[in-house]
C-alpha cells in the first residue's frame, strides 16, 4: 500500500481537467456500498414486527444505541441530529476501515475530514442562533469585548482541531502499515495482519466514535442556554 494519493485519471468537462484521485475513487465505493445497504435493510424491513427477531433485532440495537450517544452527548433537545450523524458515523467508519480491503482511506486526506469538520462548525453557528439567537452572538464578546479575537479563534480552532484530530491517526496508521509492506519479507509475516486489525478496525471504531461525540457535545454546548461558546 502506497500512502501517496495517486491520481488514476483526468477528466476534461467542457475545458476544466478534474482528477480523479485514489481518495475519490474510495469516497464513491463507499458511497455506493452505503446506498446498497440502506436500500437492502429498508426492502428487508418493509414488513415492521411489533415483536422484532433476528436482522430487525440488529437494526433496532445499531438505531437505539446511537440515539443513547446523541442524548448524553448534545441533549434530548437534540435528537433531530441522530438522523444526520449517523450517516457521518457510517461514512466515516467505512472510510476509517477500507484499508483492510487495499483501498485508500478518504479520511487519511485533509481535505475529507476539513470537509466533514466544516459540516459540524456551520451545524454549531445554526444551532447556536436557533436555539440562543441573540444571546449566542453576545457570548464572542463576553466576558468584555477585548475577549472577541480569542473567542473567535477558539471557535474557529474547533473545525480545525477535529479536523486533523481523524486525519492524523488515519495517516499515521496507513503510514505505519506501508513502511510494513516495504520492509524485509520476514517482517511481513503476521505483523500487517495485525496492524490493519489495529490501525484500521479498533482504531478505525475509536476515532469515528470520537469524531461524533466530539461535534454533537460542541453543538449541544453551543445551543444550550447558560454555556459559552
Amino acid at each position: 500500500m502506497d500512502f501517496n494519493n495517486k491520481v488514476l485519471w483526468v477528466l476534461n468537462i467542457f475545458g476544466v481537467e478534474v482528477w480523479i484521485t485514489q481518495t475519490i475513487l474510495s469516497t464513491w465505493i463507499i458511497m455506493l456500498v452505503l446506498i446498497i445497504l440502506a436500500v437492502v435493510v429498508r426492502l428487508t424491513l418493509r414488513k415492521w414486527k411489533q415483536i422484532p427477531s433476528g436482522f430487525q433485532n440488529v437494526v433496532e440495537l445499531l438505531v437505539e444505541s446511537f440515539d443513547g450517544i446523541v442524548k448524553s452527548a448534545a441533549g434530548e433537545k437534540h435528537m433531530g441530529l441522530g438522523n444526520w450523524f449517523f450517516t457521518v458515523f457510517a461514512f466515516v467508519f467505512f472510510s476509517n476501515i477500507v484499508g483492510i480491503f487495499g483501498l485508500r482511506p478518504p479520511t487519511a486526506d485533509w481535505a475529507t475530514t476539513f470537509a466533514l469538520a466544516m459540516a459540524t462548525f456551520i451545524l454549531i453557528q445554526v444551532m447556536g442562533i436557533r436555539h440562543r439567537k441573540g444571546k449566542y452572538l453576545k457570548s464572542f464578546f463576553e466576558p468584555s469585548f477585548i475577549f472577541f479575537p480569542l473567542n473567535l479563534i477558539g471557535e474557529l480552532a474547533r473545525p480545525i482541531s477535529l479536523s486533523f484530530r481523524l486525519f492524523g491517526n488515519v495517516l499515521a496508521g496507513m503510514i505505519l502499515t506501508s513502511l510494513i509492506y516495504s520492509a524485509p519479507i520476514y517482517l511481513r509475516f503476521a505483523i500487517p495482519a495485525v496492524l490493519h486489525v489495529y490501525f484500521d478496525l479498533f482504531s478505525g471504531i475509536v476515532q469515528t466514535y470520537i469524531f461524533c461525540v466530539l461535534s454533537l457535545t460542541f453543538i449541544g454546548i453551543a445551543a444550550t442556554p447558560g454555556n459559552e461558546t
